[in-house]
């Protein structure tokens, strides 16, 4: 009798012990920055298993803290597991993702560092795709750890630029006020060893698109491109239009449109036979920078090394000191420069 006794009372606190634990459980709220949050529920999903360890720690091991992604439950992984459409229904399948993510979509706001922000709009994306989330949601053009990516990330094809390449619909490329709104880009200034040198936004957009030169020649990074002067003579970076007077004036001259009040001053060389002077302010009397630079020298000052046998052979100073025939030869005047 008292074994019968204490067997019920054992059942007892078992049962009791079980309903008070099942009371305990709660709804597991996921939220999201830019989503509604989901909700799960234990009860309901006790009612149909009516089993903790089908779950835990099987799927889930409640001493890691993982949070998997759509992706990786169309793996099976996490909840996954079950709702495969067999068990359960798909996690897979676009008409169920609401049956997890109830209510509106929101819209998100990128914050884009000198360029504005940025709206994406769930609403007006899912009407064009038909209410299909998968068709960008789909781990590959949003993958499943988005990270920021760059204009010219988008412009090879990724994420945005998935669709927005000029066929699916307006490509990235050259549409900057569609998604930038409001956004006027500032002008630009270098500071170079020739003094500043201003790029204007204003005035170049007048005749030209942000296509134009983004990002085929510059990226859309202010800094990001380093390019000498040389190097725009032979087409790069402002030489791709600045590079044969007929699209817009030469590189190789009108310094002072772009380097404005700029002068350049005397050079001073340090030979075996003493110092050796040059006047830019004599010499542009006569001559302009195009005529020097970067013919026979490049815009750095000591980034060319000639000898006095050099000279004689046409280089350096001997491009125009030659003989008598231009300027007095580097071959019979040696005082003209070297004070000794």
């Amino acid at each position: 009798m008292c074994k019968i006794i204490r067997m019920t009372f054992l059942f007892f606190v078992i049962m009791t012990g079980n309903y008070a634990f099942a009371e305990e459980v709660k709804d597991i709220t996921f939220k999201f920055k830019n989503a509604e949050k989901v909700v799960f529920s234990h009860k309901q999903h006790l009612s149909v298993y009516n089993n903790c360890r089908i779950c835990h720690n099987t799927i889930y091991n409640l001493k890691q803290r993982k949070r998997f992604t759509m992706v990786e439950m169309e793996q099976t992984k996490s909840c996954g597991a079950c709702h495969t459409g067999a068990k359960a229904f798909s996690v897979s399948q676009d008409k169920d993702c609401i049956r997890c993510h109830t209510g509106k979509q929101r819209e998100v706001t990128y914050k884009v560092k000198g360029a504005g922000n940025v709206q994406f709009s769930h609403s007006s994306h899912l009407v064009k795709a038909a209410g299909s989330c998968k068709s960008c949601h789909n781990g590959k053009v949003i993958p499943a750890y988005l990270k920021p990516v760059k204009m010219a990330d988008m412009e090879k094809g990724r994420t945005c630029g998935a669709c927005h390449n000029g066929k699916k619909a307006f490509t990235v490329a050259g549409n900057c006020d569609r998604c930038h709104k409001g956004f006027k880009p500032g002008n630009i200034n270098y500071k170079t060893s020739a003094g500043e040198a201003k790029f204007s936004h204003d005035s170049h957009l007048q005749a030209y698109k942000c296509v134009d030169c983004h990002t085929k020649s510059f990226p859309y990074k202010a800094g990001a491109l380093k390019a000498t002067m040389s190097d725009m003579e032979k087409g790069k970076s402002c030489g791709a239009c600045h590079n044969n007077g007929k699209d817009a004036f030469t590189v190789t001259e009108n310094c002072n449109i772009c380097h404005k009040n700029y002068k350049p001053g005397n050079i001073t060389y340090k030979t075996s036979a003493g110092e050796a002077k040059f006047s830019h302010d004599f010499h542009l009397q006569a001559y302009k920078c195009a005529d020097c630079h970067t013919k026979s020298f490049p815009y750095k000052a000591g980034a060319l090394k000639a000898t006095m046998s050099d000279m004689e052979k046409g280089k350096s100073c001997g491009a125009c000191h030659n003989k008598g025939k231009d300027a007095f030869s580097v071959k019979d005047d040696c005082d003209k420069c070297h004070k000794m």
